[in-house]
């Protein structure tokens, strides 16, 4: 009862403990029921300390522990991921029960160890157990992350035959595991044919939908949801939040968290997270904050979200601003914050602070993570200093495509055309695949080193590892053409192309017809993109300064006068100096 009353809300964790030491220390003798609160009281507190002093005063004294307090252990060491020793003290009860089993099998499912968990329910069977609904739905969760369709039909089947199909719990385990084998029309019949469903198996469909990009269908589902007198959950929420984002409906993501507010769950952090999201889509930093700020309980995630909102919207400073807030606070940046932080610092071309950011993650232990070394990678090059690019790619152990790609890039920027072109065919010789970032970087490469011939033959061979050409990669192609000076020849590349309407592509035509104040070619290609763009300036000043460059004075004044015609300005520059 003593251990039991000191459990305040607001006392440290250690308090709860105070009595077992005061007990341990005057060599007082312990039963049955002070052990097994004490482990509880561990488990629920994460301080596993206390609970193997608990442990190790049970075998010193001798004392034979009830398979009840072993359970206890048992699950104390699991939810720690110490499944060695859970497994060595399972294998040390006589007789183990049903709690004994699911215990190893939740742990080892907790771990990641797939494998394991089955054979703790292989063994479970043979023990002539009459398994429940947690038994079943560990091995189910087995078959879902090993894809595992056929075994996940088997275990079906024995449910079915235990009458437990209609068990909500166990529905949703198998909804999931019949979307994770890519059976999705099981998934639905089983969902459309259960006669108890739950929140949780409509978040399990939501969160299908959102992940195979069918937003439509996930919103659908929520006001079905309503209809069906269901309360929505966080994660329902949640969900919802990623789908609007996903297809920017900004107009319905705002509806969605009036519903936030009305059942009183923003300070969750999932949601505040995805509102941050949301308000950074719609470069609304100014609301993220607010929603950043509501949350009570500001994790890394949350950090994260707002972080990222500033540095996607170009605030780099406020970016860098809240990273040095999250330090003063005492908080420990992950991987993906030091990303983000390093991003805007290129984007700054600040390499001191860059430094010092790559300094900060190496002294955490982040200085090894593939994301982390990408964003070194990047700001360096963005600042100029080639050099320590090259050696952080160098020291990246088993760099991905981002790694390669990035690098590339980073040669094309700097002009360094045949060294891009060298590191990408090294990284085919790694077995890298290339990815349309990286068909970017050598594309600019060739278009950069005047390499014409040898860009077409990189750009056809782009369908080798079918990675579709973006517009993106169209303009480099006109690009190419227009460095060299076969300015017509873009244009017929333009023209046969299924681009030939995007205004993009055309203005890249045109920035070449300035360089060779190819008047006729240029004329076409401002048509075409004030045709597309009408009042995008731009446009009209690119035209009008090929005039100029070509001593045709009257026809840019017919430009100039064109766009004041049409109201069209050109936005002034601004500038630090």
């Amino acid at each position: 009862m003593l251990l039991e009353k000191t459990k305040l809300p607001g006392l440290p964790k250690f308090f709860i403990f105070s009595p077992f030491y005061e007990r341990f220390y005057s060599h007082q003798s312990f039963d049955s029921v002070t052990y097994t609160k004490l482990v509880q009281n561990s488990t629920k507190s994460g301080c596993m300390l206390h609970g193997k002093l608990a442990h190790t005063q049970i075998i010193k004294s001798a004392f034979k522990p009830c398979l009840f307090l072993l359970n206890n252990l048992l699950n104390m060491y699991s939810k720690a991921g110490e499944m060695d020793v859970a497994h060595r003290l399972f294998d040390k009860m006589s007789k183990p029960n049903l709690v004994s089993y699911n215990s190893l099998i939740s742990g080892y499912n907790q771990m990641g160890a797939f494998d394991k968990a089955m054979q703790v329910f292989v063994e479970a069977r043979k023990a002539c157990l009459k398994l429940d609904k947690f038994t079943y739905a560990g091995a189910i969760h087995v078959c879902a992350q090993n894809g595992d369709l056929k075994l996940g039909k088997l275990i079906h089947g024995l449910i079915v035959v235990r009458g437990l199909v209609e068990k909500a719990y166990l529905t949703n385990s198998l909804i999931d595991m019949y979307f994770k084998c890519e059976r999705a029309d099981q998934a639905r019949f089983l969902f459309e044919n259960s006669k108890e469903l739950d929140a949780v198996s409509w978040n399990t469909l939501i969160a299908e939908n959102i992940s195979k990009e069918c937003a439509n269908e996930a919103c659908g589902l929520f006001f079905e949801i309503q209809t069906q007198g269901l309360k929505p959950s966080k994660f329902t929420f949640s969900s919802m939040l990623k789908a609007c984002n996903a297809v920017e409906d900004f107009v319905y993501g705002k509806q969605i968290h009036a519903q936030v507010c009305k059942y009183n769950l923003q300070s969750d952090e999932f949601i505040g997270s995805a509102l941050i999201e949301l308000y950074s889509l719609m470069r609304s930093t100014e609301d993220g904050l607010k929603c950043f700020r509501s949350t009570p309980m500001q994790d890394i995630v949350l950090w994260t979200s707002m972080i990222a909102g500033y540095v996607q919207n170009g605030q780099f400073e406020s970016a860098l601003y809240l990273f040095y807030k999250l330090l003063a606070s005492g908080g420990r940046p992950d991987e993906f914050v030091t990303s983000n932080v390093l991003s805007a610092c290129a984007d700054l071309a600040t390499a001191r602070l860059g430094e010092l950011v790559h300094g900060h993650a190496i002294k955490s232990g982040l200085g090894n993570f593939r994301i982390v070394q990408n964003s070194q990678i990047c700001m360096y090059a963005k600042c100029g200093d080639m050099d320590s690019a090259d050696l952080t790619f160098q020291e990246t152990e088993n760099p991905d495509v981002v790694s390669w790609s990035v690098m590339i890039c980073s040669y094309a920027q700097h002009g360094c055309a045949r060294g891009a072109l060298n590191l990408f065919g090294l990284m085919k010789e790694f077995g890298i695949l290339p990815n349309h970032i990286t068909f970017t970087g050598v594309l600019s490469a060739c278009s950069y080193g005047g390499l014409v011939e040898e860009g077409l033959q990189y750009f056809e061979s782009m369908k080798d590892y079918d990675v579709e050409a973006s517009v993106e990669h169209y303009c480099c192609v006109v690009d190419l053409f227009g460095r060299a000076g076969r300015l017509a020849e873009a244009e017929n590349f333009i023209l046969t192309s299924s681009f030939k309407d995007n205004p993009v592509i055309w203005r890249a035509l045109l920035s070449s017809c300035r360089v060779y104040k190819d008047t006729v070619t240029g004329k076409r290609a401002a048509r075409k993109v004030i045709e597309l763009e009408p009042q995008e300036a731009a446009s009209y000043v690119l035209l009008r300064n090929i005039y100029a460059d070509a001593a045709l004075e009257p026809l840019a004044a017919s430009v100039r006068e064109l766009m004041q015609q049409r109201g069209v300005k050109k936005k002034p520059g601004l500038s630090w100096i």
